[in-house]
């Protein structure tokens, strides 16, 4: 199969650009015949290794989800909704993907064995209740469903953004000033007051130093750094127990550890809810959501309670066996199952943590702005009176 980038034409006389597989040019033009597509012109492209690799967004799916949703529930067909959202796709990246899915449906493939072809894109959960929603006749209900935990996921990912969007420019501002401080004012007075033969502060002394280590290692530091930057993912994603052991730490850090324990588990108890009330079985659902929970220690325990399930226990005591979940998901798992409205306690579980995760959030930004203003204003008062105390001195002596 050869990958080729074509442009072609539809019946309004809309060009649209594309990418997609085909044998042949004499293949691909068949193939965009039967998508209501006049070919124009085609050339075969080659793979190219990217260090940035493209993928959906969240608002990318969202918009799929949401338009399919619409046009099925309107009685358009399958393969006309795909169609008309290629047209309408406003990214290039969506409508290769939506082309290439079209294609494969075209040859025979349901939908969700299409999106499954582009797991970067679509995720095992999606695909799981893709095919769910098509066995039970219920796509439409299905991708409702997928909008409304993109839009939650897109909600909380913003707001995480705004939390983290300020300190970060207070921190790099404070930090760029002290750096210019260090590598070019402190030097030039350390040069004047060694010429004057002054007698420094310990604090003064300090600051020279620091400013002298600075100015001999800068490059080393900076090089670490951006090593360190570049390397430590590419490490997490290669070793397992250095990558489990990361999440775990991630889970453990004294601030941010609590809120991190609880996006993840918010976000797997929606997967829960969402897949069981879509009809898919409860060790399928253990199975397909070890991938994408986003922490391997949660990865762990689901392999621990898929095993345990597997063997006989119930679901409540297979999770009461591990200690990554809390008491609350516990007892509303057991009156879930009393009641067989599991899908139902689950989602009052995502609700809660959800809940949670936005007064963790509020609360460790009302802690965390004084905090950062107090260590940086210290960090900028040393600075100020190891530069300007000295000086005074100077001109005091002078005046007199």
């Amino acid at each position: 199969m050869t990958l080729f980038a074509y442009r072609a034409m539809n019946s309004s006389g809309f060009i649209t650009r594309g990418v997609s597989e085909a044998p042949s040019p004499i293949d691909l033009e068949a193939r965009l015949k039967r998508l209501g597509l006049d070919l124009i012109n085609a050339a075969p492209v080659r793979k190219r290794l990217s260090l940035f690799t493209r993928r959906l967004s969240i608002r990318e799916r969202m918009h799929l989800c949401f338009h399919l949703e619409q046009l099925m529930r309107a009685g358009v067909p399958l393969l006309d909704a795909l169609a008309d959202l290629r047209e309408s796709a406003e990214g290039p990246y969506l409508r290769d993907i939506l082309t290439r899915v079209l294609d494969r449906i075209e040859s025979g493939l349901s939908l969700s064995q299409a999106l499954a072809e582009h797991p970067r894109d679509f995720d095992a959960v999606f695909c799981a209740l893709v095919r769910a929603g098509e066995c039970m006749g219920r796509l439409p209900e299905v991708m409702l469903a997928l909008h409304e935990t993109l839009r939650r996921e897109d909600k909380m990912r913003a707001f995480m953004i705004k939390l983290v969007l300020y300190p970060a420019f207070v921190l790099a501002t404070t930090l760029l000033a002290v750096a210019v401080a260090m590598l070019y004012v402190v030097p030039e007075l350390s040069r004047l007051f060694q010429t004057m033969g002054m007698s420094l502060p310990l604090y003064t002394r300090a600051l020279i130093a620091v400013s002298a280590w600075a100015t001999r290692y800068w490059p080393l530091l900076l090089s670490g750094i951006l090593m360190l930057a570049l390397t430590l993912p590419v490490i997490i994603r290669k070793n397992a127990r250095v990558a489990h052991q990361w999440d775990r730490v991630r889970l453990a850090l004294p601030f941010t550890g609590a809120v991190h324990h609880q996006i993840v588990l918010a976000r797997f108890a929606n997967l829960f809810a969402m897949m069981y009330a879509s009809g898919i079985p409860v060790m399928d659902i253990l199975h397909t959501a070890q991938d994408t929970v986003g922490n391997r220690v949660l990865r762990q325990a689901l392999e621990r309670i898929e095993q345990n399930v597997a063997d006989g226990h119930q679901i409540s005591n297979a999770f009461a066996a591990t200690s990554i979940f809390p008491p609350l998901v516990i007892r509303m798992l057991r009156v879930g199952e009393q009641t067989g409205a599991l899908d139902r306690a689950l989602e009052n579980v995502r609700y809660f943590f959800e809940r949670d995760v936005r007064e963790s959030v509020a609360r460790l930004q009302t802690a965390l702005e004084p905090l950062l203003i107090l260590l940086l204003g210290g960090l900028m008062l040393w600075v100020a009176l190891s530069v300007l105390g000295p000086i005074y001195d100077v001109l005091t002596r002078m005046t007199i």
